[in-house]
């Protein structure tokens, strides 16, 4: 059975990147949760009924150019990472070509 889970960005701060790229680079971070979600599973801290009300990722830097899909694809890992603990992530290195 798979969880049903509301998650809430309140904010992501994308320095650099084309203002015209922002929603392309949210759908590249939803799909990639969903995805780590559905391989991994749900971290301990999300088990029924758990709340995470706050988390903080390190910065990311990327190339310039880099493709949306990729940049939302670093953006979810490390959300996930830090709902995790860290741990390693399915599939995540080098894996987009979006």
């Amino acid at each position: 059975m798979k969880a049903n889970v509301e998650l809430h960005i309140g904010e992501l701060i994308l320095r650099g990147l084309p203002y015209a790229e922002r929603y392309r680079v949210a759908a590249a971070v939803e799909e990639e949760l969903k995805r780590l979600l559905d391989e991994a599973g749900l971290p301990p801290s999300l088990a029924p009924g758990g709340t995470v009300p706050h988390v903080r990722i390190d910065n990311i830097r990327m190339e310039a150019g880099t493709k949306p899909g990729v940049v939302g694809e670093k953006i979810a890992g490390s959300i996930y990472s830090s709902l995790v603990g860290n741990r390693p992530l399915p599939g995540l290195p080098g894996r987009s070509t979006k």
